[in-house]
Order: structure tokens, then sequence, then C-alpha cells
């Protein structure tokens, strides 16, 4: 009988579908260093659709372009028409400072491709995030026993942070008579009324004082009056508190909140994506008092803990209740060590990379006290703008700033004003600031992230609007 099994029945090593590769990973690399070592380039800015088309032409083809012509169309086309995120005078929104260190070892994270949803294929790679996980959640004022995971941003943290919160208040209470409630101020970020949709929840919206702050005495009075006219309060299972709101960077009353949210027996969730990298900074670290309190809590190490795209680090104070809403369960996942940390079974993810480990090394290479020192820096940046608005007759701070974000006015403007001189600015390369609006009106809105940003750099191209 002929043996189908035998080795010989079966080709000695199969053929390489990818050719040698070798001088195009040189290639790559030799690009990514030099990139790395520069500065960017402020001009850039997106192109249209159609002019991305006419330079690039067809790319995707069934023979394939070679790596010189795909890395040549990369260098040439696709880079210029992105925003330089990391450069000090990109002040819009809210953008990056990653350090050198964390951007090459984006290079080694991928170039290890770990696959980090799961103990025991990334054990190294989860342990080191838990370290720095367990940086921040010290930061907090938390439990040791404190932990969670590291996600792609705000948004997937956010709503990881509020399925848990709800699936602890359908085990401890049962399903309510009417959909759930989640509170949070109109300042609250997009990404909190996105989740409510995704989940099909209610959202309440906390009216905020003069400063644009959600105090506890005004979710008491709003959570009061939805029970009022809704017949109950039981059906509240999260409060959303921000550490640095987006778009003005206030900081919420998070004592006040936190005892409402404690008489009521409701989760609170603490945003702090933007804001929470000032923690580590004591010039403002009296702001966040009662944040130790929260139960769940997230930052963005992409935004002002100086990490590359994209990383949201998102921490538990009772990580366990987490784990009881996100653990997935199936046949082939029968061997999980559900004893081990696992972090898919902290937020709405299975597949992972570990997007945490740039930001570890930076931590590790440069220490916390360079952190420290790092947000410091651009509060004070911040505070000396700031100064320079106020001695200008021609500028309007609109309210001091807490962290550092500054709203402002040019008297006499409109929101055409300031549109077309953003834009004027942006092509320059002068200052990226884009306009916003609060209170209805079109003000001016700088966002400092990065300590490199020189003030007098900026107060220069603030004297452009005279």
């Amino acid at each position: 009988m002929t043996d189908h099994f035998a080795p010989s029945a079966f080709p000695s090593r199969p053929p390489n579908p990818w050719g040698d590769e070798h001088d195009t990973v040189e290639a790559v690399l030799a690009w990514a260093a030099g990139r790395v070592s520069r500065a960017s380039d402020p001009k850039t800015s997106a192109w249209s659709a159609a002019e991305l088309t006419a330079a690039t032409g067809q790319t995707i083809t069934p023979e394939g372009m070679g790596s010189t012509r795909a890395l040549a169309v990369f260098d040439e086309v696709l880079v210029p028409a992105t925003r330089a995120q990391d450069d000090p005078m990109n002040l819009a929104y809210i953008p990056a400072a990653p350090t050198r260190a964390s951007i090459a070892f984006e290079l080694a994270t991928s170039a290890a491709n770990i696959y980090a949803g799961l103990w025991e294929c990334g054990a190294g790679a989860i342990h080191a995030e838990n370290q720095a996980l367990a940086w921040i959640a010290e930061l907090l004022g938390w439990p040791q026993t404190a932990g969670g995971c590291f996600m792609s941003g705000g948004t997937s943290g956010n709503l990881s942070a509020l399925a848990a919160a709800r699936h602890d208040a359908k085990t401890r209470h049962g399903r309510p008579d009417g959909r759930w409630v989640v509170a949070c101020s109109a300042g609250a970020h997009a990404s909190i009324r996105s989740a409510a949709l995704v989940m099909d929840v209610e959202v309440v919206d906390v009216e905020v004082d003069e400063y644009g702050r959600m105090t506890g005495a005004a979710l008491a009075t709003a959570i009061d009056q939805h029970a009022a006219g809704e017949g109950s309060e039981d059906r509240v299972f999260a409060v959303v508190a921000s550490a640095g709101t987006t778009n003005a960077g206030v900081v919420d009353d998070l004592a006040g909140i936190a005892d409402v949210c404690e008489r009521l027996g409701v989760w609170l969730h603490v945003d702090g994506a933007y804001g929470g990298g000032a923690l580590a900074a004591p010039s403002v670290r009296h702001l966040f008092a009662g944040i130790d309190r929260a139960d769940s809590f997230i930052v963005d190490p992409h935004k002002w803990l100086f990490a590359p795209y994209d990383c949201c680090a998102l921490v538990y104070r009772r990580p366990e209740l987490a784990q009881a809403a996100h653990s997935q369960r199936a046949a082939y996942l029968d061997e999980v060590d559900r004893s081990e940390w696992n972090p898919s079974d902290y937020g709405v993810h299975l597949s992972r990379r570990a997007r945490g480990l740039p930001f570890w090394f930076s931590l590790a290479v440069h220490g916390t006290n360079a952190y420290r020192d790092a947000v410091e820096a651009s509060l004070t940046t911040a505070r000396a703008v700031a100064e320079a608005i106020r001695e200008r007759p021609f500028l309007r701070l609109v309210q001091d700033p807490e962290l550092s974000v500054l709203l402002f006015e040019r008297l006499g403007w409109t929101a055409a004003d300031y549109a077309s001189w953003s834009r004027r600015e942006a092509k320059a390369g002068t200052i990226l600031c884009i306009p916003t609006r609060w209170l209805g009106e079109s003000v001016l809105r700088l966002a400092f992230v990065n300590p490199l940003t020189d003030p007098a750099a900026v107060v220069a191209a603030l004297d452009t609007l005279e």
C-alpha cells in the first residue's frame, strides 16, 4: 500500500512567495531612521483626493510596483499630504509630542510583531505595559491592585469603561425599567455621546458653571430632575467627569462629583484623555482632588505623555469588575489561563498589538522625573502666552487657563476673519491655531503639549493678529 503521508510525498520546502525582501527592509529602516532624527515640516497639509490620485496613480496592481517605487510614493506624496502633528508650533486640536525614544521603539515593537491580547502570547510585553499602567495608577492614588490595558484611543477607552460600568450596575441591580442612563456635561468629549449611541443608553446633560466646569451640586440636581420626570434614579449607571476638557482644558469638580456618585452607588468614570497627563505635574495636582475615588480612568499618552499614535491607557480601580464584563468565551479560548493578566479581558477588543510598549520604553529610558518636567514646561509656556495675551490691547483672554489650553479672542473679528488668518498662517508654516466656539462665540484656541514650543515664537505669531 502506498504511504500517502510519507515525507517524500511533500516538497522539501515551500517556495517563498515574497522573494528576498532584504533590500526592502534596509530601505524602509533607513527612511525611518532619517525621519526620526530630523524635524518635521510644518507646511505639510492634506491634499485633495483628486490630487493624491493624480500623484500616486494606481498603486495596487497584480504584479506590484516594487519597493523602490512604493517607498518613493510614500516619501514624496503620502507623507507630504499629512499634517506634522509633532511640530512645536502645531497648537491645534490636541497635537502630539512623542519623544524620539518612543518613536524609535515603535519600530522595535512592530518588528517584534507581538500579539498582546493574551498573556500566553505576549507575557513580556504585557508585563512592561503593566508597569507603565502602574505608574498611572500611582498618580491616581489607587491601590496596587488597580490595572487595565492600552486601547487605541479615548473613544475605545471610554466605551470600554462604560460597558464595564453598565455590566456592574446590571449585576448589582438587574435591568431597569426603561433605558440605562449616563450623566455628563456638555463639555464632555464627543466620544461619550458616541459610546451612548453604540450602547443604546440615554444621556443626561449636566449644566456647567461659568468656567465650563461640572460640579457635584449641578450633577445632583440633574439626576434628581431626571428621576422626577422618569420616576427612578436607578437607571443612572455611570457619571463621566472630565479631567481636562478638550475644548477649554477645564477640570470638573471631581471631589463633589465623587460625593454624589458614592451616595447613589453609581460608577464614576474620569476622562483624562488630554488633561490626565497633568497628574504628573505638582503645580496643578490639586485640581484633581477626588480622582482617587473614581472607578475608571483614561489618559491618552499620545497626547500629553509623549508617546506616538495610537495609545490610550485605560485603568480600573477594581479591574475584576471590568474582567467580568469583557472576558470573551469560546471553545477556541478554553485553554486561556484566566489567572494571568490578559489585556483582552479589560476592553472591547481581542486582537491587539502591544501599543503601550513605546510609552513604556520612553518612561524607562527617561524616567518619570523627566516626564514631570516636560508636562510642567507646557504649563509654563501656556501661562507665559496667557500673560502676553493679557498685555495686548487687541486681544482678550477668555479665561485664565487651568491646564495648557488657552481660549482668546481678537477684538472686533468675526468667524470668517479667524478662519482666514488661521489658513494663512498654517500655509506659511508659522503656527497652526484653529478657531473654536465658546459660549456661542467664535474664539481662537491654543493647546500646549510640546515641551519644545517656544513661547516667544507663539507670541510673535499672535502679533500678526494686530
